[in-house]
């Protein structure tokens, strides 16, 4: 596990921007966003080197706050208040508490974004316009700005004023019906993916978006809207899934870990556990089962080759699942691999973050904070040779940064914050 020196704002000069100190150095981000898709869209911009001050509701924050248990534990190894959900995806960030419900609060935010180079925001579609904070809005006092709205289903359309949720996308957007068991076997099913693809995807799409949008501004000076939707990112990312069903006008059937149209090419138990086997071809599948003291199913004219393996697939399966069954999981792996067959375990998380190669990738972070002593986090997967990304201060406590900010921003004195905070802005 590896420590990570402290990141790109930190210091007694953390008011300027550094080039240098990440590829995003020169840019500030006002992340008016909660739960998982902005908040990833605006870590990852984080970790590239932009300042990101996270808007919080004060007395409460981020929703993922109270997502708990688990906590992340004190150095008296019990729970602090720090859900892990809220560590997950805020990490490199300032948090700023401002009351957007009122006049005052506003204000402030709209001081700040002259102050910033994007917005990221996840309210409904109309939500920010009755505070004067939507895109129309703010471009009119800072019209080089990037503004990114996440939501749903986007800000146009019959649905646009539903809220959106990972779970209800993953159905309605098509990945449930090709996701889960085969519906004539045991367990058959739709089912959803067991992390939030969806939002966590359209984070992802979101931080390009931003990084082209600030691309063009750089060139051109222009700003622009940037209409990001749940719903649009999961249809979109059924990738060859979408485009097979377009071309063909097949519903695709859901295989669970088989494969449509390879065998075998899915999971097997083992005495002890599981294993993948991907054998490709029909010499990968030969050596399989001559691996496995089985030879004479390489002979059997059924499966000699694998439209004939797919074609009997269900008489063919279950002889290599007792074959498969008879040796332990990494007896099957050390066999495999001294043959060439593509074979991997099925890991549990104690087995990944204990794997040689996630270790040797120092996947896994020990950030310094304030209460909890450190906390333990997934480092950024984005390697960049000269500008790294640095994963580099831990998730802020509510309202941490909330007097740093409006001084080194906005000039406020003591006595101003004091008042805000009195009135109940901040």
């Amino acid at each position: 596990m590896a420590a990570i020196p402290n990141g790109p704002h930190d210091g007694p000069d953390n008011a300027a921007h550094h080039p240098s100190r990440g590829a995003l150095g020169h840019i500030r981000v006002l992340d008016l966003s909660r739960v998982l898709a902005g908040p990833w869209c605006s870590q990852n911009l984080a970790d590239l080197g932009a300042d990101v001050i996270k808007i919080e509701r004060p007395g409460a924050g981020d929703d993922t706050r109270a997502w708990g248990p688990p906590y992340a534990p004190g150095p008296d190894g019990q729970p602090t208040t720090e859900a892990a959900y809220y560590l997950s995806t805020n990490r490199g960030k300032r948090s700023l508490t401002i009351d957007i419900a009122s006049e005052a609060g506003q204000s402030l935010l709209r001081d700040l974004v002259r102050e910033c180079d994007v917005v990221l925001e996840n309210f409904k579609v109309g939500h920010l316009k009755r505070y004067g904070l939507d895109y129309d809005s703010l471009k009119a006092i800072k019209p080089d700005l990037v503004y990114c709205s996440i939501t749903g289903f986007g800000q146009d359309g019959p649905y646009a004023h539903r809220a959106g949720y990972d779970f209800l996308i993953q159905g309605m957007g098509g990945l449930m019906s090709v996701t889960g068991e085969r519906d004539d076997l045991p367990g058959g099913g739709p089912q959803k993916v067991g992390v939030a693809l969806t939002d966590l995807m359209t984070g992802m799409y979101a931080t390009i978006a931003v990084l082209a949008a600030l691309t063009h501004r750089d060139r051109t000076g222009e700003g622009q809207h940037i209409d990001m939707a749940l719903l649009d990112t999961q249809v979109a990312m059924l990738a060859n899934v979408g485009s097979n069903y377009l071309n063909s006008g097949k519903r695709p059937k859901r295989w669970g870990n088989a494969h449509a149209n390879i065998v075998p090419y899915q999971t097997f138990a083992c005495s002890d556990g599981h294993i993948i086997v991907a054998a490709g071809n029909d010499g990968q599948y030969q050596k399989f089962v001559e691996a496995g003291g089985r030879a004479e199913l390489a002979r059997d004219p059924r499966f000699a080759t694998n439209p004939l393996r797919v074609q009997h697939r269900d008489t063919l399966v279950p002889l290599l699942a007792d074959m498969v069954r008879e040796k332990t999981r990494a007896d099957w792996i050390a066999l495999l691999e001294a043959v060439g067959v593509p074979c991997g375990p099925i890991n549990d998380l104690d087995e990944v973050f204990a794997n040689e190669q996630v270790r040797a990738r120092g996947l896994e972070i020990a950030l310094p904070h304030p209460t909890a002593g450190a906390v333990k986090l997934v480092r950024n997967p984005m390697r960049l040779s000269a500008t790294p990304a640095t994963s580099g201060k831990a998730p802020p406590l509510l309202g941490e940064h909330t007097d740093e900010v409006l001084r080194e921003l906005l000039g406020k004195s003591d006595a101003e914050i004091a008042a805000l905070r009195e009135g109940g802005v901040v």
